[in-house]
């Protein structure tokens, strides 16, 4: 929890919103000058924007962020454009331009290397999407670590953890709740996202409070699916609630059948629908209606 609390709430709301304010206040003698820091808040905050986990705060927050930044971008363009385009800068004013040309590069590549994660090459499953009557957002998932961290661990690479909105674009009520019911996801009805032949089946573990974690039981209660249109892909539906499993090994489901609820059982920090697909030991791309979904997106 501490490391999710100094994600949130230092890099991805004080820092952006750090520059912003500098760019809106701070009077600069040259265009040069001021150019430098636009564009240092302009990575900042774009990297935010594409990498951020919205849910934790509020979804709608992050086109907010854009919103004071393109205002803050106006009035501070406005305020330099009859200032000469460069200028002999005191010492100071030198290394606050070279910090900022700095930071240009480094969140630069950031966002590029964010970029890449949006789509894949490889042969993706076209899948059903296992959730119905709600707006569920993509905590982790895409094809570079800044935005799915499973993305480093080969069988999982492509998974998903997805969560669900309440009416303030939040995944839960309040930051990081200990209360299972507090979250929107929890107790959601899932489906099959094809159909197939029920592999294994897990049911009786307990779900944790957040932030306990069950690390001998990684998946929790989990369902793997062998879809008939690709036999030699399993789905793996993991950390469902505790005997909530309708199916068993050894069935065969049919496509948006119901198989379970959303829970909190395994190796998990809190509510979430994990799904991923292997083929061989080794994770495959999932597309849903033939989108392939990263951090970010929202499933209505």
């Amino acid at each position: 929890m501490v490391s999710a609390l100094i994600q949130i709430v230092i890099i991805q709301l004080i820092l952006p919103l750090s520059f912003i304010s500098m760019l809106w206040k701070k009077k600069n003698s040259s265009k040069l000058e001021s150019i430098s820091i636009m564009l240092a808040t302009a990575m900042i905050v774009g990297w935010t924007f594409q990498t951020g986990r919205w849910d934790w705060v509020s979804y709608y927050l992050r086109y907010l962020f854009i919103l004071i930044f393109l205002v803050s971008l106006f009035f501070a363009w406005r305020r330099v454009k009859l200032l000469p385009f460069h200028k002999k800068l005191t010492k100071e004013q030198k290394i606050g331009t070279a910090i900022y040309a700095f930071l240009f590069i480094v969140f630069g590549f950031y966002n590029i290397s964010a970029l890449t994660g949006y789509s894949t090459q490889q042969q993706a499953i076209e899948l059903a999407f296992p959730l119905k009557n709600g707006s569920y957002y993509v905590a982790h998932g895409g094809s570079h670590t800044q935005l799915n961290y499973h993305n480093a661990y080969e069988p999982q690479q492509f998974a998903l953890d997805i969560v669900k909105l309440n009416s303030f674009g939040a995944r839960a009520n309040g930051f990081y709740p200990t209360e299972l019911h507090k979250y929107a996801i929890y107790g959601d009805m899932l489906y099959s996202p094809c159909d197939g032949q029920v592999l294994e089946a897990r049911s009786h573990l307990p779900d944790s409070p957040p932030p306990e974690r069950d690390p001998k039981h990684p998946e929790g209660n989990y369902v793997a699916i062998s879809c008939d249109h690709d036999p030699e892909a399993v789905v793996y539906i993991a950390h469902m609630q505790q005997d909530s499993i309708k199916v068993k090994k050894g069935d065969h489901i049919k496509q948006f059948d119901p198989i379970g609820l959303v829970g909190n059982s395994g190796n998990t920090s809190e509510p979430h629908l994990h799904i991923h697909v292997e083929k061989e030991g080794i994770g495959i791309p999932i597309t849903f209606r033939n989108k392939f979904l990263t951090r970010n997106d929202l499933v209505r």
